[in-house]
């Protein structure tokens, strides 16, 4: 399309009727995806110049494609009269080693074959000035070291080099020089054009460089007084419904058309940075569409659980769309051809939802295939154990299937030998017991308590025990009862005595051989708890008058 307006332009250039003088400025300092050219937009600012000398002057600031072409559709109406043109032009070129273009506002990194609407062909902007030998110029404001971002291999940054046609100044520097000399020297009524080149050495010339020669003449007629037109209610009134517009689209697109038909308007600034933060968002449309559904808290859960069930890991389901959630759903599109945003379109969560049904179904089926291969798996170990009918193959098959088919009657099988065990223990320990109570001894209790020391009957045991041992002697009285035991002089005949009073009173002491053993200190032990005495296994004196009396049939008092 601009090509078409720069041929356009060209066809209809009229070579007679010259009247006043025709300028076009374009500075652009904020590219959309480009990055900044520092002070690009201080050549628009000096263009003033030339429109205070009478110049028809067509400027634009940070300009895009539709916007610029008003711009260049403006400057061929007004170039058709016009005896000297210029055109100065600030911002980002590329070139291909032979032709040149400058780039608008909007321009993406630019491919040789996609340059579109975006790009001013300088080639056909010198066609034009070179209508008017010795009266044209071209000055290009750019940067030392220019970095724009190319897209292939056959463009390059800058303008290159350009043909210039006969007659043709082309000046150029860096944008704010450029600004500078616009303003300062060849707005200058009656400045020699060559001095002014040979005395500024940042501009570097090529093309037609005049010596001696005024571009402008010294007696230039007064200009008439520039009307700055005021807008009206009307056109107010349109530009808010413009903008409006511009807002309620909420698109980078939306606001380039609201710049393009108020390059210069109240909400310019608004307009330039909603681009620059809808173009730093690359995926705001995504999003935006996203938020249009109004996805629920349990909307959005649901989504998790059907990211889940296809294996995209969402970091929990708990119905917030956190970069675990995001990075599920980018994944999922890869996998599904649709554009990597991390947002989801209603027809996106549609089709996620029916992969999600079917995958539901597919893992129910593989449920059902391996519940009934465990089933079987199950019924065959059963039938080599439990089914035996024995205790071991119950007990190997709860080992192995404590929750298995056939546990319950596992279980209830065990239970019953346990219990039939149990019963038949407890008959054993009764009878164990009635025998430890017929004999009525410390040993046949402490027998007891040794073959069944947490049985029903060991606390009786323990106390009858403890009943039959009565009081315990201290080692004070062992001493003693051992010191008073040699002064008795116990041997032969009256030791055997001794012997034999335990044995009739039904503790045995051992052989009655005179000889005071280990047998005869327990027997004498057993006896002197069971009557009362101190039992220290020594006889005393009054173990010896207690234990003797007996045998006479006296009865003692030992208290």
């Amino acid at each position: 399309m601009r090509h078409a307006i720069i041929a356009g332009l060209l066809a209809v250039w009229p070579l007679a009727g010259l009247a006043e003088d025709a300028a076009l400025v374009l500075g652009t300092e904020r590219y959309e995806q480009l990055g900044r050219v520092p002070r690009a937009d201080e050549v628009v600012d000096a263009a003033e110049a030339l429109q205070g000398l009478g110049f028809a002057v067509q400027a634009l600031e940070n300009g895009r494609a539709g916007a610029v072409g008003d711009a260049l559709g403006a400057f061929a109406a007004d170039a058709e009269g016009a005896e000297r043109l210029v055109v100065a032009l600030a911002g980002r070129f590329v070139h291909d080693g032979g032709r040149s273009w400058y780039l608008t506002a909007e321009a993406a990194p630019p491919g040789l074959f996609d340059l579109g609407d975006s790009a001013v062909s300088v080639d056909s902007l010198l066609r034009v000035l070179g209508t008017r030998p010795g009266r044209a110029v071209l000055l290009l404001g750019v940067e030392d070291d220019p970095d724009t971002p190319v897209s292939g291999p056959f463009l390059r940054a800058g303008p290159g080099d350009p043909e210039i046609p006969q007659g043709v100044t082309v000046l150029r520097a860096e944008p704010r020089a450029i600004a500078r000399f616009l303003q300062d020297d060849l707005a200058v009524p009656g400045a020699d054009l060559g001095a002014l080149i040979a005395a500024n050495p940042d501009i570097s010339a090529s093309g037609f460089v005049p010596v001696a020669l005024a571009f402008l003449p010294e007696d230039l007629p007064e200009p008439a007084p520039v009307v700055v037109a005021t807008p009206n209610e009307d056109d107010l009134t349109r530009e808010a419904r413009a903008w409006d517009s511009a807002v309620e689209a909420d698109t980078a697109e939306a606001y380039r058309a609201y710049l393009n038909a108020y390059p210069a308007g109240r909400f310019a600034t608004e307009a330039e940075e909603m681009i620059a933060e809808i173009l730093a968002e690359p995926n705001r449309a995504a999003r935006l569409a996203e938020e249009a559904l109004e996805l629920s808290r349990a909307d959005q859960r649901e989504i998790q659980e059907d990211l889940t069930v296809l294996g995209y890991n969402t970091r929990g389901v708990d119905g917030i769309f956190g970069p675990g959630t995001r990075g599920a759903i980018t994944n999922w599109q890869q996998q599904n051809g649709y554009p990597q945003t991390a947002y989801l379109s209603r027809d996106q969560i549609n089709r996620l939802h029916a992969q999600a049904e079917r995958r539901r179904a597919e893992q129910a089926a593989e449920a059902a295939r391996a519940e009934a291969e465990a089933a079987r798996l199950d019924r065959d170990f059963w039938d080599e154990t439990g089914a035996k009918g024995d205790e071991a193959g119950y007990r190997a098959y709860l080992d192995r299937y404590p929750g298995g088919i056939h546990a319950s009657i596992a279980a209830d099988r065990l239970a019953e030998i346990d219990a039939a065990r149990a019963a038949a223990a407890a008959e054993e320990e009764r009878a164990d017991w009635a025998q430890a109570q017929d004999r009525d001894t410390v040993a046949a209790y402490q027998a007891f308590l040794n073959a069944w020391p947490d049985g029903q009957f060991a606390e009786r045991a323990t106390a009858r025990i403890g009943e039959l041992q009565g009081p315990r002697a201290s080692q004070t009285q062992v001493e003693a009862a051992r010191a008073a035991e040699r002064t008795l002089g116990l041997t032969g005949i009256r030791a055997q005595l001794l012997e034999l009073r335990l044995a009739d009173a039904g503790f045995d002491p051992g052989r009655a051989d005179g000889v005071l053993d280990d047998d005869f200190r327990a027997a004498l032990g057993d006896w002197q708890a069971a009557n009362g005495v101190p039992p220290t296994g020594f006889v005393d004196q009054l173990t010896l008058v207690t234990l003797m009396a007996g045998a006479l049939g006296v009865e003692v008092d030992i208290r």
